[in-house]
């Protein structure tokens, strides 16, 4: 059966149970516990960077200039990576695989890195020729700080190639993710973050032996990053039987479908992306470090959200396209109301820890070198606002794929659509009294309405989602979150007395214990609330160490 391509309900249209194998919490805990763990390794990595980053250039003017060139290519990779293409691709993907067999799907594959091929080079090119007046358009401030804007427009051409490489690289992902492989697409963003920062360190002294600004090391680093990416995941495709055609026809059914699919899941999960542009674009003019602030805070927020948001919704994202494809609405309102329980269980804590930890946290990380104790405080504040929308961030994940799963794809876009006006409105506001960190905690309010909308839609779509299930996790989890908040609070204040300094041994223990009582407090709360999917994910954990000593 083919996936529903009008915008009738499919409440109606239930189908017996199917003989796709069920997509269970367990299930989807076993498998996002692989994402997890290789996303954790991907985000730590990333961090490394930040720091190498934060170390050599600190949050001044060359930072501030590679951030904002690198929010275009950046944005892409979000869209197409974790977004756009898990949405349009892997459904389309997986109704060839259900269908038509497996050779069918493979042969899609290459009509679309063919295709994506084709669009991304054009606009490589185009974003090369224009790229002054597209810095214009998002950094004018930066003219009036002499030589800022110019290096902008520098990085911004050099870095561009990244788009056709990062867009290569999610379709390999794609089809991976499809055909139930996970470990080694989610581990290339990991080759990314080592390619980027081998290239940084490497650069910058040979950069400076050869007379040249050392700041072009940034871009070249990300390029690099970009090849590691993709090169990565191609020995995993070739070991599933794919070879490359120079195939590319616009007639091919399944080709057009993702494409038209992509268009609107661009923009209908562009919401979060669209919203940290305009962040940018008025940070630009909160004076020198306000855009590097927000962009460090908003990495480390991505730190919970790419190891239990991503993770859940990548891993839940076949068994959700697998039941639409079969019309088993009974299946698909299951999977998607333990996917979102799960994401519950694992980012209501995320989120109260980022906000009680958040100033130790960014001064173990960062604060060295060029990276000074303002840029800490300034950066803490953006994260703390940040972190309210992380539950939101990462229920979109889920939610929105789910409607092109369906083939419902007008509903994320209207709901996009509604966030991104509110979120400038917001800002705008925000921006006037509280500065940069009104613009990250306008931000997060947009996250939750988008999340909240489109989880409300889905629910006429679908049918009841277990209200009263996700009702009563979030209210549990959310006690036992407090509780671990108190204690990590409490006990971070404690340390500061008993092992004053800013060694950074002493900054490891101080946040490593805080962070150990944290899990234990929590812990302790979820068991005797006895919140189900707490213990499936350590259920899930404890088979994977098993499986390892094994």
């Amino acid at each position: 059966m083919s996936v529903p391509s009008g915008e009738s309900s499919p409440a109606s249209q239930v189908s017996p149970a199917s003989g796709s194998p069920p997509h269970s919490s367990r299930s989807v805990a076993r498998s996002a516990g692989t994402i997890g763990l290789a996303t954790m390794t991907s985000r730590i990595l990333g961090l490394v960077r930040e720091q190498v980053m934060a170390y050599l250039f600190g949050a001044g003017n060359v930072v501030d200039a590679f951030n904002v060139a690198y929010r275009i290519p950046n944005l892409v990779r979000d869209l197409f990576a974790e977004g756009a293409m898990s949405a349009a691709f892997v459904p389309t993907f997986t109704r060839y695989l259900t269908r038509d067999g497996k050779t069918a799907a493979l042969r899609l594959g290459s009509h679309v890195i063919n295709g994506l091929l084709v669009v991304t080079l054009v606009i490589v090119v185009a974003g090369i020729v224009f790229a002054e007046p597209l810095v214009w358009l998002f950094a004018g401030d930066y003219a009036k700080v002499p030589g800022k804007f110019e290096m902008t427009v520098t990085m911004t051409r050099v870095m561009l190639p990244f788009l056709t490489l990062v867009a290569l690289a999610a379709a390999c992902m794609g089809m991976l993710n499809a055909l139930d492989r996970y470990l080694v697409p989610a581990l290339a963003p990991a080759m990314f973050n080592v390619g980027s920062i081998l290239v940084t360190v490497l650069g910058v002294p040979l950069l400076m032996w050869l007379g040249w600004p050392v700041l072009y090391a940034l871009p070249v680093g990300v390029v690099a990053g970009g090849v590691a990416q993709l090169v990565v995941q191609w020995p995993s495709l070739r070991r599933e039987g794919y070879r490359y055609e120079a195939v590319l026809d616009p007639r091919e059914p399944g080709l057009r479908r993702v494409l038209l699919l992509m268009g609107p899941g661009t923009l209908g999960l562009a919401a979060t992306q669209i919203n940290v542009f305009v962040n940018t674009w008025l940070a630009t003019g909160e004076g020198t470090g306000a855009v590097s602030w927000l962009t460090y805070s908003f990495r480390l927020m991505y730190l919970p959200l790419g190891i239990f948001g991503v993770s859940i919704a990548t891993a839940s994202l076949p068994g959700i396209a697998r039941r639409a494809a079969e019309q088993d609405t009974v299946g698909l309102r299951d999977t998607v109301s333990s996917s979102i329980a799960m994401m519950l269980t694992l980012n209501v804590p995320a989120t109260v820890g980022l906000m009680v930890l958040a100033e130790p946290i960014v001064a173990l990380l960062f604060e060295r070198g060029a990276f000074t104790a303002r840029d800490t405080a300034a950066t803490a504040g953006a994260l703390m606002a940040y972190a309210v929308g992380l539950t939101g961030y990462s229920v979109v994940k889920i939610a929105s794929p789910t409607f092109y799963a369906l083939g419902q794809s007008r509903t994320p876009v209207m709901v996009s659509v509604l966030s991104v006006l509110v979120n400038a409105g917001l800002n705008l506001l925000l921006v006037r009294e509280y500065g940069y960190r009104g613009l990250a905690f306008g931000t997060s309010l947009t996250a939750l309405l988008n999340a909240g909308l489109l989880l409300l839609l889905l629910r006429r779509q679908l049918g009841r989602l277990d209200a009263r299930h996700l009702v009563s996790v979030l209210f549990r989890v959310s006690l036992a979150s407090a509780a671990m908040g108190v204690a990590a609070w409490w006990l971070a204040q404690q340390l500061l007395v008993w092992l004053p300094g800013m060694a950074l041994p002493l900054q490891i223990l101080r946040v490593g214990a805080a962070i150990v009582a944290a899990i234990v407090v929590l812990a302790v709360g979820l068991n005797l609330l006895k919140v189900r999917e707490f213990t499936d994910v350590v259920g899930a954990l404890g088979a994977r160490v098993r499986r390892m000593r094994g």
